[in-house]
């Protein structure tokens, strides 16, 4: 069974979602402020986290920046604030997902089925494949990646879209078809979410990444790796 870490200060709010959630079969954690959100994420390892952006004691965008230097759980943000400056902040953090009050119950529901979908498949090749790019190697089997000698400490997002990047090495791939590639078909999010895991990947395994030598922006299309001669 599915658990849900719902963190939010409005008391009402919070236990009609979690009456709601436990209707559908899901185990809900409730949280009051950021640091309590943190602590129950790392001792329940739950399978997403609902995340109010005003919250005491500790922000929800600071919540997301800690969640995601710790874990790849799924974040969907809440806020009664509707700055499109916010969504992209979320965004920009490595939120999986977004919706502002007021919502739908029926929308919220049906964003949460799509993203506990996404979490359940998660597929995994079964056969070894070691994938090379000039200085990168990226084995599938084990997940673990390195640039030269040097491990990388790749997110699973970023490391299924380096794979996918070096498996189709020369050709233009659009968001829309990395978000079906990485995130799944039925992702309802934002697809600024690519360009914020592009240029996480590019921190990490371009020389410089300002002037990317592997990971080329296709304008008005997308992304393609590229491997420059030595």
């Amino acid at each position: 069974m599915a658990t849900i870490l719902l963190v939010e200060d409005e008391l009402t709010l919070a236990e009609t979602l979690r009456y709601n959630f436990e209707r559908e079969g899901y185990t809900v954690l409730l949280a009051a402020d950021g640091v309590q959100c943190l602590e129950l994420a790392r001792r329940e390892q739950p399978n997403l986290i609902m995340l109010d952006i005003m919250l005491p004691r500790l922000d929800g965008f600071s919540v997301c920046r800690i969640l995601r230097q710790e874990s790849d759980v799924p974040v969907m943000m809440l806020t009664a604030r509707q700055d499109e400056v916010d969504r992209i902040a979320g965004l920009e953090l490595g939120a999986d997902d977004y919706i502002s009050k007021p919502f739908s119950l029926g929308e919220l529901l049906a964003r949460v089925r799509a993203i506990m979908r996404r979490t359940e498949r998660q597929p995994r090749g079964l056969s070894r494949e070691v994938l090379t790019a000039g200085p990168l190697k990226v084995d599938t089997s084990s997940r673990r990646a390195w640039r030269e000698s040097d491990e990388l400490t790749l997110p699973q997002k970023e490391f299924d879209l380096l794979t996918c990047l070096i498996r189709n090495r020369g050709i233009a791939l659009s968001r829309d078809l990395l978000l079906e590639r990485v995130w799944g078909s039925d992702f309802i999010g934002d697809s600024r979410t690519v360009d914020v895991h592009i240029r996480w990947l590019r921190e990490k395994i371009e020389p410089d990444p300002a002037r990317p030598r592997y990971i080329q922006t296709v304008r008005g299309i997308g992304y393609r790796f590229e491997t420059p001669a030595a």
